[in-house]
């Protein structure tokens, strides 16, 4: 049910630009420690995450909520209650907050989603269905059923990342429906390209974070996992390109060109290949016109998410001007809005 008392941590950073705002919002216990001020004041410090952003609270020992982290436990679903402002230079802030453990039917509510981010999600993942439906080519378009068929709840749910950009449970389907949306566009562009393994590489340039950075079914947070330690997501990737790959009836497109070898090896290399640079991570450069595109489609969606993240998160230096976000380089500035004619909003007489 659609409750406007309750917000979502990122409409509160939106919202509470300039003012106050009394309000509500659910989340899991991130992480919750004990700390002591410079004076030597004791005072809780807990992280809240929800499906799309974080939130630090601080609880001073003369407060009401002291009392109530020292019975919390981490990764506990909870309601936070109280008043919001963008403080400053600190950004978003609570006062005079309460906190409660949610029942077991509110915590399946939280993790099912709100209306608009149920939403999103669905159409990602149908753009995504329907553009592998389109691939012409029957290797590739297999191996992309085969992985959304195996893996479509994981996918659904993990993390594109940590920090930078993306980096909450679903973020990884944000961000590869988009990218498959822009590298469709881009193909109409530069017919050159070829659209199948373009299409594929983007779907499975990241497909190792399922395993690197993937939420529990039951959880905002995005655990370490060995294998992602120890491998890193390409390297991933390619090893579960490859598992599918052999599942392929491979024998049954013996005849058809380009074969099927040279298709595997050109895919790999643009997971291989994507982050662009030595220095960024990827074992080997951008070779072919595909691998070029792939990074730069996924480099465009990247710096786009965090720009729209500066615009709610970062404090205003100056009118229309952001903090500085390390990640781009830059102190991000208000976009000019679009042209807009006084005739867009009037009809013309017949």
């Amino acid at each position: 049910m659609n409750d406007p008392g309750r917000k979502t941590i990122s409409q509160l950073r939106e919202e509470c630009r300039g003012i106050s705002l009394a309000a509500r919002l659910r989340g899991q216990v991130d992480e919750l420690t004990k700390k002591e001020s410079s004076n030597g004041k004791p005072y809780w410090e807990m992280k809240v995450r929800d499906a799309g952003d974080v939130l630090t609270f601080r609880a001073w020992s003369d407060t009401d909520a002291f009392a109530a982290c020292q019975s919390l436990a981490r990764g506990e679903c909870v309601e936070v209650e109280g008043e919001f402002a963008v403080n400053g230079g600190f950004g978003l802030d609570a006062r005079r907050w309460k906190v409660r453990v949610l029942n077991p039917q509110e915590t399946a509510e939280l993790f099912a989603g709100g209306e608009e981010e149920t939403a999103a999600g669905e159409k990602d993942f149908a753009d995504v269905g329907e553009l592998v439906q389109s691939m012409r080519d029957p290797r590739l378009r297999g191996l992309c059923e085969l992985f959304l068929q195996e893996f479509g709840p994981r996918f659904q749910r993990a993390s594109a990342a940590r920090h930078n950009h993306h980096a909450h449970r679903g973020g990884l389907l944000r961000h590869t429906g988009q990218m498959m949306r822009s590298a469709s566009a881009v193909c109409s562009a530069y017919p050159v390209l070829n659209r199948d393994l373009l299409l594929t590489g983007v779907l499975f340039h990241d497909c190792g974070k399922l395993w690197e950075m993937c939420p529990p079914e039951a959880g905002f947070e995005i655990p370490r996992e060995l294998r992602g330690e120890l491998l890193g997501h390409i390297s991933i990737g390619i090893e579960a390109v490859n598992a599918l790959w052999r599942r392929l009836p491979l024998e049954s497109w013996r005849g058809i060109e380009p074969t099927s070898e040279d298709v595997r090896l050109h895919l790999l290399h643009l997971i291989a290949s994507h982050h662009g640079e030595l220095q960024y991570g990827s074992p080997v450069e951008p070779k072919t016109p595909e691998a070029v595109a792939l990074n730069m489609v996924d480099n465009l969606d990247a710096k786009l998410e965090m720009f729209a993240m500066a615009y709610t998160r970062q404090p205003e230096i100056a009118p229309g001007i952001h903090e500085r976000v390390k990640a781009l380089n830059t102190s991000p500035v208000r976009p000019l809005p679009c042209f807009s004619s006084p005739d867009d909003t009037t009809s013309s007489a017949d």
